[in-house]
Formats: structure tokens, sequence, C-alpha cells
């Protein structure tokens, strides 16, 4: 049988606080930069009658680093292997994507999609004769 005493000096538990408290506040530092470089990156949306507005903060990258693909609904963005950063993004956009009237744009390290929609379908009526 083991005996362990228990220690009633609070001194050492001080000790333990203030690592604790010290661990706390590098997660919380560390989690709220990781927040904040996410916020940064992320994209902005939206929607217009003529299409839609998507924006992607790119530093550092130049046109020939960066490739837009659209397939079906998708657009992927992908910088190329030789470029100093990597990104690579998809969004599945709705099904009125029009990918023959879009366009991108790079600007001061912010990408522009302008991507067009497909007109609605016009209802079409048929004429019964009546006999």
């Amino acid at each position: 049988m083991i005996f362990a005493p228990v220690i009633r000096s609070s001194a050492h538990l001080n000790g333990l606080r203030a690592m604790d408290r010290g661990l706390e506040r590098f997660l919380a530092q560390a989690l709220h930069q990781q927040a904040q470089r996410q916020r940064a990156d992320a994209p902005s949306f939206e929607e217009t009658e003529q299409g839609y507005r998507l924006q992607l903060d790119v530093p550092g990258l130049s046109r020939e680093q960066l490739q837009v693909d659209i397939e079906d609904r998708v657009v992927r963005i992908e910088s190329t292997a030789d470029a100093a950063r990597r990104y690579r993004w998809a969004f599945e956009l709705p099904k009125d994507l029009d990918a023959n009237n879009s366009s991108a744009q790079l600007l001061n390290g912010v990408l522009t999609l302008q991507l067009g929609k497909k007109a609605p379908p016009q209802p079409q009526g048929t004429r019964i004769q009546v006999s």
C-alpha cells in the first residue's frame, strides 16, 4: 500500500494556477489570430439581377499564378505551383450560372469574378382547337 500525504499548502497550487492562466492566454490568442486570418481570407458573395459577384483576397499573386475554372455549377479557384502562396477555393452556385457570360479581374490583390445568370425560361403556351 502506498501512502501519499495530502499537502494542505496552497503555495504549489498558485504556481499551477499561474501556468494554467498562461496556457489559457496563449491558446486564446492563437485561436483569435487564426479566426482573424480566416475572416480576412473569407470571400464575399453577392447576387445581382445580372448574375453573381464573387470577391476573394489573393495578395501577392499575379494573373499568371491564378487559375479559374467553371464546371457545371462549381467555380474552382487555385494558385499555380510556382505561386508564393497556396490558394484553393471551390464554390457551388445555383443552377442558373452561365459560364459563357462570366469574367474574372485581378486588381490590387483582389480577384473579382462576375458570373452571369442564364435567362429564365419563357413560359410557352399552346393553343388547342375546340372541336
